[in-house]
Order: C-alpha cells, then sequence, then structure tokens
C-alpha cells in the first residue's frame, strides 16, 4: 500500500499542468502573489498570473489547442485568433480555467512579455526547490521589486515581507528594479 502523503494544493496542481503545456511551446514565469503563496504564506488568491515569451499566432494557435485537449478553456473565448489579436498582441490578458468547472478559480492569467524587464524575468527565471513545484518563478528580487514599487497592496507588502523573511535578498538588484519599475510609469 502506498502511503505517500501528496502536499499540493489544487492551486498547485493546476500550476503545474498548466506550466507543463506552456514549456513545450514557449518560455514563461510565474509571477506576484502565487509566488509567495507556494513559499508558504497562507493566504488565499483566485488566479495564478504568467508572462509568456511573444509567440507568432501560428505557435499561439497550438498552444491554445493543446490547453483545450488537457481540458483547459479560455474565460474570453474559443477562439485562438481572438485572443491573440484582441487580447495578447492588444496587451491583455486572457484567462484559463479547468473545463467544465463553470470558470471556477482557479484561473491563470497570460500575457505576453512587454519591455526589457519582462524580457529580462524570462532569461533570469527560476525554479525554487523550496516550493516543490516544478515551474519558473520570476526572480524573488523582481518579485519583491513590483510588490512594493509598482503594486503596494497591503497584501502585496505582506507577499513582499514574506518573500524578503525566507531568502537571502540582493537588495542593489531590488533597487535597481524599482530604479527601472520608476521609468517605466513616467
Amino acid at each position: 500500500m502506498n502511503r505517500e502523503i501528496d502536499n499540493k494544493t489544487i492551486l498547485d496542481k493546476f500550476a503545474e499542468k498548466f506550466c507543463e503545456i506552456i514549456e513545450r511551446h514557449t518560455k514563461y514565469f510565474i509571477c506576484s502573489g502565487f509566488t509567495a503563496i507556494a513559499h508558504g504564506r497562507t493566504r488565499g488568491t483566485e488566479d495564478i498570473d504568467m508572462i509568456i515569451e511573444k509567440i507568432p499566432i501560428e505557435k499561439f494557435i497550438q498552444l491554445h489547442k493543446e490547453l483545450i485537449r488537457e481540458e483547459f478553456e479560455c474565460i474570453q473565448s474559443d477562439n485562438p485568433e481572438v485572443l491573440f489579436e484582441n487580447y495578447l498582441n492588444t496587451g491583455l490578458s486572457i484567462r484559463y480555467v479547468q473545463a467544465g468547472k463553470n470558470f471556477a478559480p482557479p484561473e491563470m492569467e497570460v500575457k505576453f512579455a512587454k519591455g526589457e524587464l519582462d524580457k529580462e524575468q524570462l532569461k533570469t527565471r527560476k525554479r525554487y526547490p523550496m516550493t516543490s513545484l516544478n515551474i519558473y518563478f520570476s526572480p524573488i528580487e523582481a518579485t519583491i521589486a513590483f510588490k512594493e514599487e509598482s503594486l503596494k497592496s497591503q497584501k502585496d507588502l505582506d507577499d513582499a515581507r514574506h518573500l524578503r523573511l525566507i531568502y537571502q535578498i540582493d537588495e542593489g538588484e531590488i533597487k535597481r528594479i524599482k530604479r527601472e519599475i520608476r521609468k517605466i510609469k513616467r
């Protein structure tokens, strides 16, 4: 009898399955709140934020079709051309959920990378053994910088504080990223 305990949550399993499919088609990283949750912070979320490398429409159509075959569905549309042209290509996100769940959480919010900071994070993305998840995250310093400099809600500041407690942080890197964020905001 196998008595191995599976400590992964529904959110963890959803993220791993989705990321496994994405990885077959393009580079990605997970950012924002799920990063803190995956590192042990106790709080709820309904969505996971994902940035993917910008890909041509033909490649996106293949990716979308595989997601559908693997029992995901997109909230905005079933038509991959509409999703690509009206959402991703215009800087908007699209959201996928598990098929047949009446659009119930969890959701994967997917956006194309834009700007140098997103491209840099695609190059420096990391798997963190502490999470026991086989997925790529943005670097911890980038997550902290965005939460402290751009998002700034109490939830985001608490996420950043949690990540600071469990990692040795490169404060110089956080300051550099915050400067880049301020340039973008101008």
